[in-house]
């Protein structure tokens, strides 16, 4: 090999690794090194991120770099860099991530008059993490099927009924497996059991890598009823108003009186423990966790807020208005490999 061929081969790797890493990173403001600036590491999609971090830098003057990536990935960055890291700031799309995280002991708590902002059941117990927007598992149900009237529960997309009839994402889905955690927790393992087996069946082995996919199968009638976020529902009807398909709120009648609800599951924030900046990320979590701040980082995804005075974007059914599993946004961490467990020993795809 030539020495020409060798040095454009070193270049081309260079050039390769350059573009993968400059990829990962969105700035805020002008272009600056990590150490002048507020570092956040974001396990969630930048389109549902910038808005509120443009708004704090604007309202702040404060400069932030994002670097994005899987919450998975990004935690175990965390763990391998300790006190190198650059990171300031992690935000996640599960609860389940942020609470892994503060059991890692990688986060650090923020004060105690920041943290009265979110309610308990959003936030960790040692105020280490903050829960900013919370969403709900809810049923997309096509309008054109017969005999759907019986589906009142999650628990009934089990019934034999709804064989070769039901859409729902792969089980290493965050938030299926954050839904099953609060299926467990409310009804009890072994019901959870039998209704996981009951989806297997149901599933005919299809499962979908997207819950937008879900939302299409359903008001395409290839499917008569999926299992989803909300706001994928509602994303879908923006875009095709007249599409055959409604929300349904599970769980929200039963023959005792005593309906679970639906399951939560919260995107939100946490200081790391090592963060150069604390000053700064103290004022980026007392940002989004403000009544400004809610409103943007919730209503960019039509999310819930997490605060009380907040209201959620008009077109969501409020909340009040339907019941919620009382189930602590933190448990969802804590319980995760007792989910996982149960979810591999139905062998579910």
């Amino acid at each position: 090999m030539s020495n020409i061929t060798v040095l454009f081969s070193r270049l081309f790797k260079i050039f390769t690794v350059t573009i993968l890493v400059a990829s990962t990173v969105v700035y805020s403001g002008s272009v600056m090194s990590a150490g002048d600036s507020l570092v956040i590491y974001s396990g969630r999609s930048d389109k549902f991120v910038k808005p509120v971090v443009a708004a704090f830098t604007k309202a702040s003057g404060i400069k932030v770099v994002i670097h994005t990536g899987s919450s998975t990935s990004l935690l175990n960055k965390l763990k391998l860099e300790k006190a190198r890291t650059d990171a300031d700031i992690f935000i996640s799309n599960d609860a389940g991530n942020l609470q892994r995280g503060n059991t890692a002991g990688l986060f650090a708590p923020v004060t105690n008059k920041i943290a009265a902002a979110i309610k308990p059941q959003f936030r960790g117990k040692e105020n280490n993490w903050l829960g900013l927007s919370a969403r709900a598992r809810v049923l997309v149900v096509n309008t054109k099927a017969k005999d759907t009237d019986f589906i009142q529960s999650v628990f009934d997309l089990a019934d034999p009924r709804l064989e070769g009839k039901i859409a729902i994402t792969h089980s290493s889905n965050e938030s299926y497996i954050a839904g099953v955690t609060v299926y467990m927790l409310s009804a009890g393992k072994e019901r959870t059991r039998a209704w996981l087996k009951g989806l297997k069946q149901n599933s005919k082995g299809r499962v979908y890598n997207k819950h937008r996919k879900i939302v299409k199968a359903v008001a395409r009638g290839k499917k008569v009823v999926g299992l989803v976020n909300h706001y994928y529902i509602y994303r879908y009807l923006n875009k095709n108003p007249n599409a055959p398909i409604r929300i349904l709120m599970p769980d929200q009648e039963s023959e005792d009186g005593k309906p679970m609800g639906i399951a939560w599951n919260v995107a939100g924030a946490a200081i790391t423990k090592h963060s150069k900046h604390k000053d700064l990320a103290m004022k980026f979590m007392a940002y989004v966790s403000s009544a400004e701040g809610q409103k943007i980082f919730a209503e960019v995804n039509r999310e819930y807020p997490t605060r009380d005075d907040v209201p959620a974007a008009s077109m969501l059914p409020p909340v009040g208005s339907f019941k919620v599993a009382p189930v602590s946004m933190y448990k969802l961490g804590e319980e995760r490999n007792a989910t996982i467990d149960l979810i591999e020993s139905v062998g579910m795809p």
